[in-house]
């Protein structure tokens, strides 16, 4: 399993960059209170320029509580045999900024989200990337 770390945004290997602008669905996994896994759909974008991930979502969401008390998660999405990971540490943001940029970012990638009064930002300093093969060629 090919493997970045650390990461350097200014490399990112193309297949990689562009796996992360397609449409897929991911799979968020937090840790919940018992220090079990907790895995969610969402939808998540990288942003190049700030140099994070981010994840839009419900203030009162158990992927929120779960976040408040341990930082640590993965995001991950698979297109049959393509594959990669975010792993990193999540911070809730609910400033106007953060969320705007973070529906800025999903708008992109997906569609422009609804609007919502409930909604706070996610952003994901990214620790490492896994992958495939497919995704980060030549990689350790």
């Amino acid at each position: 399993m090919p493997v970045l770390h650390p990461v350097d945004w200014s490399a990112l290997p193309a297949p990689l960059r562009d796996f992360w602008t397609e449409y897929h669905l991911c799979t968020l996994s937090t840790l919940d209170r018992h220090g079990a896994p907790h895995a969610v759909p969402v939808g998540a974008t990288l942003d190049l320029e700030q140099q994070c991930a981010w994840v839009i979502t419900r203030r009162g969401s158990q992927k929120i509580a779960n976040i408040r008390r341990d930082p640590r998660l993965s995001i991950t999405q698979v297109d049959r045999g393509r594959w990669a990971s975010v792993v990193g540490t999540g911070e809730v943001l609910e400033d106007e900024a953060s969320i705007a940029r973070a529906c800025e970012m999903y708008a992109a990638r997906y569609r422009p989200p609804s609007p919502s009064a409930e909604r706070v930002a996610v952003r994901i300093t990214v620790e490492r990337f896994l992958g495939g093969a497919q995704v980060l060629p030549g990689t350790s």
